[in-house]
């Protein structure tokens, strides 16, 4: 496999541990992978799962994560508009916000680009990359529904983390690599995270 670029994001909402799933899934190939937690994605993730790392490749190390030995993660203060991420030049093969907080879902469906999660996802819908909202809230007000439609309309792909039962899942882990197959799929990366439903 040809390698390739790929830039993680996760925010304050409930659901970290599908953004940092995600990340240990593309850590197993040839890739390179830039990850952006917010201060509020960081508290839920510690709360949520017991990362207690203000990197991501301390959670990798703390997990047992066997890293492809091209595979390379780099993690960018949300602060750093200097980043190479925040311009359209930078070339990669898509973004995901796992999760997507609805301040967040807000943001870029406004096109209001205050930080370098808005605006590597402002950039994205620009130049017609990939762009995975793992939209976490329920229930839904219709300013939601709304801001929704409009990122959808812009080119983002919204995927609430809805996992499939018709696996049978025995553990929240087989729950949560349920939703982490259908982003990389998404994001056209092979995996075996999750069965598929029996071809006929």
């Amino acid at each position: 496999m040809k390698k390739k670029k790929f830039i993680v994001a996760i925010t304050g909402a409930s659901g970290s541990i599908y953004g940092l799933r995600l990340v240990s899934a593309l850590m197993k190939f040839p890739a390179d992978v830039f990850v952006l937690m917010s201060e509020a994605g960081r508290q839920v993730a510690v709360h949520e799962t017991g990362f207690q790392f203000g990197k991501m490749a301390g959670y990798l190390e703390q997990t047992g994560v066997k890293n492809h030995d091209q595979a390379a993660l780099t993690q960018i203060d949300p602060a750093d508009f200097f980043a190479s991420i925040a311009s359209g030049s930078f070339q990669h093969h898509g973004m995901v916000v796992a999760p997507c907080s609805m301040n967040t879902l807000a943001a870029v469906s406004a096109g209001i680009t205050d930080n370098l999660i808005h605006r590597a996802a402002d950039v994205c819908l620009k130049e017609k990359r990939p762009l995975i909202l793992l939209a976490r809230e329920m229930p839904l007000s219709l300013i939601h529904l709304k801001n929704m439609v409009r990122a959808a309309e812009a080119g983002a792909t919204i995927m609430p983390p809805s996992p499939g039962f018709y696996t049978r899942p025995e553990t929240i882990d087989d729950l949560v690599d349920s939703v982490v197959a259908r982003m990389l799929d998404h994001l056209n990366v092979p995996h075996d995270l999750s069965p598929r439903w029996p071809q006929a």
